[in-house]
């Protein structure tokens, strides 16, 4: 606007919308902290006070020596906080009533108190705190991940005329480009429960999680934008994220973990292939060529890598050996996309000082030692055979050992393998056993053991059961600080579509895209993938023989390779 030419503004591409609670889990059951038609809470109310609305379409509050307090459930992961709505009350004084809010990604959450054994916190975001609404007004308090809303009133010996409590979201209004769907129902939601996970994490950047880990990290994307290009396709965010990682770690700096700067050098190989955007590498070029030559220079003559610090996930951390494997891994495959950057970036030397590093690594291949986080890194990067390895290190135990972020990578191990019917059985175990707990996002981790005995995260836990987000965790998210909307856990969405609708991009910008669809046990599948020339829409069938029959429709500059076997 005209009288803001002299200020420094900037719009917020996020979209806000309000969300009425769904339903309310419980409610304070004391004579000294009475509640009234609570019930009112769920109605649909645009938040605007008004004088003198009849008291019997208002929800009252009175604190007669305890305080009263509800929990409310909005029914899905959102991002933003609450907006409370009063109307008046007692306190004259002040005309202001005072609340604590308690947000939670689980029901228990919502309802701890911070520190103790279960770890609740108010780290990267505040989620447990007290506030002043005025009477005939609407706050709006929180930023940060949930579901699940606490409300206490606090001011002893006074009522409060409450007139609306209801979810305040941010994020991306965006068009779903991407789909999958098949013949299990679980596999559609999975699908759309990782499409719906990254979405929430687009948030100033692209975030790894909502409530903690609000951060940006370079290997945490990979997974994240693997499922963004599947799901939306080119999205301005990424490259934002991606300038903002480079600029806040300048060379010889690292992006915290040497691994971690190669998962920027791989995302860009990923971000070319699919957008074909030139312009875009070409400005990476300087750092690109600067990190190409310093990681180079890691390896030794042997064909061994010398790196401080190697990590992959803290899982596996507890494995080193299988670590160093991963790690190794990660140079091969970086060399080899380095080689690829450079050459489309025209800087021959670069490009084969990295052909001549990856030979040199390929001399070796380290011991896995059973790590399935590295022995599928040395599947992805060529280093041992798919189906031996899948039938030695990945499918065994399977889904046990998995991680929500190195799951990817086991997953398109086990697919190189040919083993998508296990693969199909480990993502409904795995990211499936998540939603039988009420989960409506992925989480930072999981374990299938943790199925046993477990309580749902939108419930208050029953007396001789687990409550698992309290209970479960470790390293860096033990308990309440455990995150249960981090994109890095969506792999599953990009791997449905890659593997079971077979959408292989060939050439850089889509140009060309194989098509080689394994259904495993699957009778159909059909989806949408976006391209920079539009949608890609493929459907294929089981016929009675077994053939698959595979119905393309591609936009007329995208040439389609149809594989089968």
């Amino acid at each position: 606007m005209q009288v803001w030419n002299k200020l420094n503004v900037q719009r917020d591409p996020r979209t806000r919308y309000y969300i009425n609670p769904a339903r309310i889990i419980w409610q304070s059951d004391d004579a000294q902290a009475m509640i009234e038609r609570s019930e009112l809470l769920l109605t649909e109310w645009d938040g605007q006070p008004v004088i003198r609305k009849p008291l019997d379409k208002l929800c009252i509050l009175q604190h007669m020596g305890s305080a009263p307090a509800v929990l409310l459930d909005f029914g899905m992961e959102l991002h933003g906080g609450v907006q409370i709505s009063i109307v008046s009350g007692s306190k004259k004084d002040t005309r202001t009533a005072r609340f604590r809010v308690r947000f939670g990604e689980s029901a228990m959450e919502a309802m701890s108190e911070l520190g103790g054994k279960t770890n609740a916190t108010n780290n990267h975001a505040i989620r447990d705190s007290e506030h002043e609404v005025s009477y005939m007004g609407a706050e709006v308090i929180g930023n940060t991940g949930f579901r699940f809303v606490r409300i206490d009133f606090l001011d002893e010996g006074h009522f409060v005329q409450l007139l609306s409590v209801r979810a305040v979201t941010l994020f991306h209004d965006l068009e779903y480009k991407g789909s999958f769907r098949c013949d299990d129902e679980l596999l559609n939601r999975i699908w759309d429960t990782g499409a719906y996970t990254v979405h929430l994490c687009m948030q100033d950047y692209l975030w790894d999680g909502i409530k903690r880990d609000r951060l940006v990290w370079a290997g945490d994307l990979h997974p994240e934008i693997a499922t963004l290009l599947t799901v939306f396709g080119y999205h301005e965010i990424v490259p934002r994220t991606l300038d903002f990682i480079r600029d806040a770690h300048p060379l010889p700096g690292w992006m915290v973990f040497p691994t971690y700067s190669i998962w920027w050098v791989l995302i860009h190989h990923d971000w070319y292939m699919h957008n074909g955007n030139l312009k875009y590498l070409l400005f990476q070029k300087s750092y690109m060529i600067g990190l190409l030559r310093q990681l180079a220079q890691c390896v030794r003559d042997d064909g061994s890598v010398d790196i401080e610090n190697p990590f992959l996930d803290w899982p596996s951390s507890s494995n080193p050996g299988g670590v160093l494997a991963g790690a190794h891994a990660l140079f091969v495959w970086c060399m080899k996309a380095g080689f690829r950057i450079c050459t489309w970036m025209g800087d021959k030397v670069t490009a084969e000082l990295c052909r001549n590093t990856e030979a040199k690594l390929r001399r070796m291949t380290p011991d896995h030692h059973m790590s399935k986080q590295g022995a599928s890194l040395q599947v992805l990067a060529g280093l041992l055979d798919p189906k031996l390895t899948n039938a030695q290190v990945l499918a065994p135990t399977s889904p046990k050992g998995y991680s929500t972020f190195y799951g990817y990578y086991i997953l398109k191990a086990r697919g190189a393998a040919g083993d998508v019917m296990g693969s199909l059985e480990s993502i409904r175990a795995y990211w499936g056993g998540m939603l039988s707990l009420g989960a409506t996002t992925f989480w930072e981790d999981f374990d299938v053991d943790w199925l046993d005995n477990a309580a749902r995260i939108d419930e208050l836990t029953p007396t001789g059961m687990v409550d698992v987000h309290g209970t479960y965790g470790g390293y860096c998210y033990e308990g309440y600080r455990h995150s249960l909307c981090h994109g890095w856990a969506s792999g599953p969405t990009a791997w449905l579509s890659e593997v079971v609708l077979g959408v292989r991009v060939e050439e850089p910008g889509c140009r060309v895209i194989r098509i080689q669809p394994d259904l495993g046990d699957l009778k159909w599948a059909e989806g949408t993938f976006p391209t920079p020339e539009g949608i890609l829409r493929i459907r294929h069938e089981r016929l009675k023989d077994g053939t698959i029959l595979t119905d393309v429709q591609a936009p007329d500059k995208v040439r389609i390779i149809r594989h089968h076997g």
